[in-house]
């Protein structure tokens, strides 16, 4: 009975936690007068995918680096068909008004650069520093686009208008802001882990095996800080925040926790991830188009529509 309760705990706090993150980095970006969308790709995409990092590097070090390469994997399909699905069949996410074409184009050469370097056979340092490379590319060209909204805002002298942002505080003080940060960044990953390890204890007991436990519940389990934020972001219909949180927390997943992660130790890819897994993880992030470059809303069918494709990728996993 315990480890059901200690489930049911972890999905509070995260539900918590996640709408902490969205209330803080849209008042840093209301404050500081940077876009959304760049404090989506950076603050919330980074600790939203703070469980990931620790379960990946964890894996590394106590010998399962497989499970480690499927949490990453399984977490980046989660996160388009699985993350931006459920959102949708709670609230219509306006993704129309989002300008994340730039960012999505990265994300995608991020996928196809994972997917090169996962067909050398196994990810080494080498690897890990290409991939850190990239990453630190995409961080300066988010830095970059930011200080030209700022001077753009600075030479019109305007700032956002605080009710275009549901939820916004042009007033909230900084200590404030500061606070919802720190609780959405540590209550993110202090409930993944409670859910986490307490959900792979009721899975042994079913004996399902490593793999599948990295490719589905770990997974899953670590994509709920994102699940969190974007339900969250969608209901206060911030679908910037939604969609760039999608978005940066999938390059950060390739990029920073694979790149660590290949530094602490090597990381074999086993042939399943070549033939199978890295291919639906390419084609749910090709998903995405209708939205990015046709302005599309992601309306409750097509909510309907993702969630029943990641279901159908876990009954192929499973079976």
């Amino acid at each position: 009975m315990m480890p059901w309760l200690m489930v049911a705990l972890g999905l509070v706090i995260l539900l918590l936690a996640g709408d902490a993150l969205v209330k803080g980095a849209v008042n840093v970006a209301l404050r500081v007068g940077i876009p959304a969308l760049i404090v989506s790709l950076t603050i919330v995409a980074f600790g939203t995918s703070a469980p990931e990092m620790l379960v990946s590097v964890n894996a590394v070090l106590v010998g399962k680096p497989a499970l480690g390469l499927g949490n990453v994997v399984g977490s980046n399909i989660a996160n388009v068909l699985l993350v931006l699905g459920i959102p949708a069949v709670l609230a219509v996410m306006h993704t129309s008004r989002c300008d994340c074409t730039r960012s999505y184009f990265q994300m995608l050469a991020a996928s196809v650069l994972f997917i090169a370097l996962a067909f050398r056979g196994v990810f080494d340092w080498i690897a890990g520093l290409v991939l850190l490379g990239a990453l630190a590319l995409m961080l300066g060209d988010a830095l970059h686009r930011s200080m030209i909204h700022r001077r753009e805002i600075a030479a019109a002298k305007l700032l956002d208008d605080p009710d275009e942002v549901e939820g916004a505080d042009p007033d909230m003080p900084w200590w404030q802001i500061g606070t919802f940060l720190v609780l959405g960044l540590v209550g993110l990953p202090l409930g993944a882990d409670i859910l986490v390890d307490n959900a792979s204890i009721l899975a042994m007991r079913y004996g399902v095996s490593e793999a599948v436990i990295g490719l589905t519940l770990v997974a899953v389990g670590t994509s709920l800080p994102e699940l969190a934020t974007t339900v969250m972001a969608a209901l206060r219909k911030q679908a910037d925040v939604a969609l760039g949180n999608v978005i940066g927390s999938n390059m950060f997943n390739l990029l920073a926790i694979i790149g660590v992660t290949a530094l602490v130790g090597r990381v074999p890819v086993n042939a399943e991830f070549l033939t199978f897994d890295l291919w639906v993880m390419l084609a749910a992030s090709l998903i995405l188009i209708p939205f990015v470059f046709f302005g599309r809303d992601i309306g409750r069918l097509w909510g309907i529509a993702l969630t029943a494709a990641y279901a159908g990728y876990v009954l192929t996993v499973l079976t």
